[in-house]
C-alpha cells in the first residue's frame, strides 16, 4: 500500500454518524458569538477511495480555514435525511453532499431548507420530480461527456498503436444509465471512438445491476459470451470499478494486457492495479479531480457561511489520462500523493 492510500486509510468509515470531526480551535465562524463553523460533508460511498479523497482534501480545507468538519456516510435516502436532522441538532450552517440517490433532490432541498442549512451537491447533481436536473442547487460535478471523450480516444489509441483491426476487435462499453454523469461518460467513449473511425457495430454496451467490480464482472461475462469470436477487447466503463470488472471477466476467459485494454474512469480506485508488478489488461485510467471536489465545496461553503459570499450555480472540472508509466507523477501533479 502506497503513502497515498495509507494516510487515506486513517479516514474512519461510519455510516450515519458523524466522524473524524476536528475539534481543534480556530477562527470565528459568521453564526456570532465566536461559534466555528460547522460543515458537513456527506457521501454515499464512505469506503471508496474517490469519497475518501475527497473527505481528505475537505478536512484540509477544514485545517486551513478552521472551521469544523462533520464527515457522514450516508449509503442510502434514510440515512441522508436523518443526518440532515444531525447536522441541524450539530449546530451546523451547511453542507456538501453526494446523494445516494439523485432522485432525493427535492426532499433533501426541503430538509435543507426546514433546518436553515445551506447546500451544496458534488460529483451527482440532482433531479426534480419533473425528471431535469435542479439547477437551482449549487453545484461542483464532472464535465462528463468530455471525460468520457478522453478515455475513448485512449481506447482508440492503443487500438491504433497495437495494430489491430475491426474484424478482430471489438468494444465493451460498460454501461448504468440510470444515473446521468455515468449515462454521459459512456455516452462520450461511444461517441470519440466512433469520431476517430472505430466501426459502431463492434461497440457493444452492456448493462451493470450493481455499481461495483461484481456487477460489472457479470454483465461483462454476459457479453464475452455472446461475443466469443471477439479476439482483441476494448473495455471501458462509468468508472474504475466498472472497468476493472470488465478486465476481471476477460481475464477469466484468458485475456491479457497483450489481448485487451481497460480504461476506467476516477485515478483513485485502479491504484493497486497499476502497481502490480506484471501488466493486467487495465491499462489506465481517467483521473479526475477529486481533491478539488474535497476542497474546493468545502472552501467555497465557509465562504458563503462567513462571508455571504454565494458560489457559482455550477462549476464542473475535467480529467487526464493515467498509466503505470506515469500515474505516480500524475498524483503528485495534482496534489492527490501522499
Amino acid at each position: 500500500m502506497n503513502r497515498f492510500w495509507t494516510s487515506l486509510c486513517g479516514l474512519a468509515i461510519c455510516a450515519g454518524a458523524f466522524i473524524g470531526c476536528d475539534k481543534k480551535s480556530g477562527s470565528a465562524g459568521a453564526t456570532g458569538g465566536g461559534d466555528k463553523v460547522k460543515i458537513g460533508f456527506l457521501v454515499k460511498q464512505p469506503e471508496e477511495p474517490w469519497f475518501q479523497t475527497e473527505w481528505a482534501f475537505a478536512q484540509k480545507a477544514a485545517d486551513e480555514k478552521g472551521f469544523e468538519l462533520l464527515k457522514i456516510g450516508t449509503q442510502d435516502g434514510e440515512k441522508a435525511l436523518a443526518a440532515i436532522d444531525n447536522l441541524a441538532a450539530n449546530q451546523a450552517q451547511g453542507f456538501v453532499i453526494c446523494t445516494p440517490d439523485v432522485r432525493l433532490g427535492p426532499a433533501i432541498v426541503a430538509k435543507a431548507k426546514a433546518n436553515n442549512l445551506k447546500l451544496m451537491t458534488v460529483d451527482d447533481q440532482f433531479i426534480g420530480k419533473d425528471g431535469k436536473v435542479m439547477e437551482d442547487v449549487h453545484h461542483l460535478g464532472v464535465a462528463a461527456r468530455d471525460v468520457g471523450h478522453v478515455s475513448g480516444q485512449a481506447l482508440f489509441d492503443e487500438f491504433k498503436k497495437r495494430n489491430w483491426t475491426p474484424a478482430d476487435a471489438a468494444a465493451c462499453v460498460v454501461t448504468f444509465d440510470e444515473l446521468d454523469t455515468a449515462r454521459e461518460r459512456t455516452a462520450g467513449i461511444i461517441e470519440k471512438l466512433v469520431e476517430n473511425g472505430f466501426p459502431k457495430d463492434r461497440i457493444f454496451t452492456t448493462p451493470q445491476k450493481t455499481t461495483d467490480i461484481p456487477g460489472s464482472f457479470e454483465a461483462t461475462n454476459v457479453l464475452l459470451t455472446q461475443h466469443g469470436d471477439v479476439k482483441h477487447w476494448l473495455m471501458a466503463g462509468m468508472n474504475d470499478t466498472a472497468a476493472l470488472g470488465a478486465v476481471r471477466a476477460a481475464e477469466g476467459r484468458g485475456f491479457t494486457a497483450e489481448t485487451a485494454v481497460g480504461i476506467g474512469i476516477n485515478g483513485t480506485d485502479c491504484i493497486d492495479e497499476l502497481k502490480k508488478p506484471t501488466p493486467t489488461p487495465f491499462y489506465g485510467s481517467v483521473l479526475m479531480e477529486a481533491n478539488l471536489h474535497g476542497y474546493d465545496t468545502s472552501a467555497a461553503m465557509y465562504k458563503w457561511i462567513k462571508d455571504g459570499v454565494e458560489p457559482p450555480k455550477a462549476h464542473f472540472t475535467g480529467g487526464v489520462l493515467i498509466t503505470r508509466k506515469d500515474f505516480e507523477e500524475q498524483l503528485k501533479k495534482h496534489g492527490m500523493w501522499r
